[in-house]
């Protein structure tokens, strides 16, 4: 069925001199049907989205098989070798609460994985990847045709 503009349908019911009242309340309600609903969703939903990290390895250094990992995040001001002391404070943290006694953390990814983010932003680790990534390697060149 063809779609017609609300402002053409106003102006052909003009033209056939329908009674001013009329007309509003019929422009009105028709202004209400074209509107869409706040719950309906505009277009397809989001594409779902992962984390990759890519190394560069042009001197093949790296092993061949598999790695993965997990992205975190920490101030820029501070070292990055600190990173694995602010997991262990977090978890030792954790571990002392009521709930870490009951489910404690005993390796790096359960640690990430399960350790609220309240503990780590007490250390100033902000963890963006709750699972492990895939890591990547590449030899940083752009192959030649």
């Amino acid at each position: 069925m063809p779609k017609i503009d609300v402002s053409k349908v106003a102006e052909i019911l003009k033209k056939n001199k329908i009674d001013p009242a009329v007309l509003r309340r019929v422009i009105e309600e028709m202004n209400l049907v074209v509107q869409p609903d706040p719950g309906e969703a505009e277009g397809p939903p989001p594409m779902k989205k992962q984390f990759v990290i890519l190394v560069s390895d042009p001197e093949n250094r790296m092993p061949k098989s598999d790695l993965v990992g997990w992205i975190l995040q920490i101030p820029d001001s501070e070292s990055p070798a600190t990173t694995q002391d602010r997991i262990f404070r977090s978890t030792y943290d954790y571990n002392t609460t009521k709930k870490g006694h009951l489910y404690p953390a005993k390796t790096v990814g359960e640690a990430i994985e399960n350790v609220p983010a309240k503990f780590f932003r007490e250390a100033d680790l902000w963890v963006k990847t709750k699972t492990p990534v895939l890591v990547l390697k590449t030899d940083n060149e752009i192959p030649k045709e």
